[in-house]
């Protein structure tokens, strides 16, 4: 058992986790400018992009690079400056270290060598946009980007499903499209769906509205800027016993969700959810294979 006091007096340097703003710089707080003011070094994941943040508030703390690139070679050097008593603030580009950015592997690096580890509080673009998206705030399951890979992305979607908790997903202009097509393999078309885009900035808007009519929206309107996808949590499955569920109400659920456009696979696996049967016997009987 490990128990760390972070203020306690220590002859090793502090990683300090610094977050920095998502989008509006108003939004940085007094006390990250004070730990980049007074750090011995900044981690940056890109240090043009931080060296700007730094610039604007006329802080001349050197950087250096760190990112999902050089890791490995960067985290012994970092550990080393912080065994020389040297402290560190870790930044990535926008928001909070480590969560869909750098950071994780040099904290566990940091612990496994009993340096101090201080996290700083501040801006969260999935945190953010939870509590202005009309959704369940609580409790909520972050997963952050997708998968690119089809096989690992299809496994995802699978398990995100069935959460009845608010699911968090990030995502980039480049790929909401196909993101949203690919939710609608395996989501009901009428799930509730909000999308943050351009959090904080001068063109932050809020889209609410049926995963299908989020979709059709962009079929014909170009995304813009970074999103933060919100997805409502799965609905409490009706309990219904297979003997209660006629064969012809059960083939005329399956259908209506593939005349809506879902995969007959993906419809068969929304049915069997909705009334809490097993995915083959639902299978079973809308082919009339029994």
């Amino acid at each position: 058992m490990q128990i760390q006091k972070s203020f306690e007096p220590t002859k090793k340097g502090t990683l300090f986790l610094v977050p920095t703003p998502i989008g509006n710089l108003d939004d940085i707080t007094v006390r990250t400018l004070k730990t980049l003011q007074d750090v011995d070094l900044v981690a940056s994941e890109d240090t043009r992009n931080t060296g700007k943040l730094l610039a604007h508030f006329e802080i001349k703390t050197s950087q250096i690079s760190f990112h999902e690139h050089n890791t490995q070679q960067r985290i012994p050097e970092l550990i080393a400056e912080l065994e020389a008593g040297h402290s560190i603030a870790q930044v990535s580009d926008a928001g909070l270290p480590s969560i869909s950015d750098p950071g994780h592997e040099l904290v566990v690096a940091a612990i496994a060598e009993d340096i101090p580890v201080v996290p700083l509080p501040g801006a969260s673009a999935g945190i953010t946009a939870l509590i202005a998206s009309g959704l369940a705030p609580q409790p909520f399951y972050f997963y952050g980007f997708l998968p690119r890979k089809k096989k690992l992305l299809r496994a995802a979607l699978e398990q995100l499903v069935d959460h009845p908790e608010t699911v968090i997903l990030y995502e980039s202009p480049h790929h909401l499209q196909r993101t949203l097509a690919d939710l609608a393999t395996f989501f009901a078309t009428e799930r509730q769906l909000v999308l943050g885009r351009e959090l904080t900035k001068l063109h932050e808007s809020f889209e609410r509205g049926t995963l299908a009519e989020l979709q059709a929206w962009y079929q014909s309107h170009e995304p813009r800027g970074e999103y933060v996808i919100l997805i409502a949590g799965q609905l409490p499955k009706v309990e219904a016993a297979a003997a209660d569920l006629s064969d012809v109400a059960l083939q005329a659920a399956v259908t209506a969700l593939i005349d809506e456009g879902m995969r007959p696979n993906a419809a068969i696996k929304q049915v069997a959810n909705r009334y809490d049967l097993s995915r083959q016997e639902v299978y079973q009987r809308y082919h009339q294979l029994g």
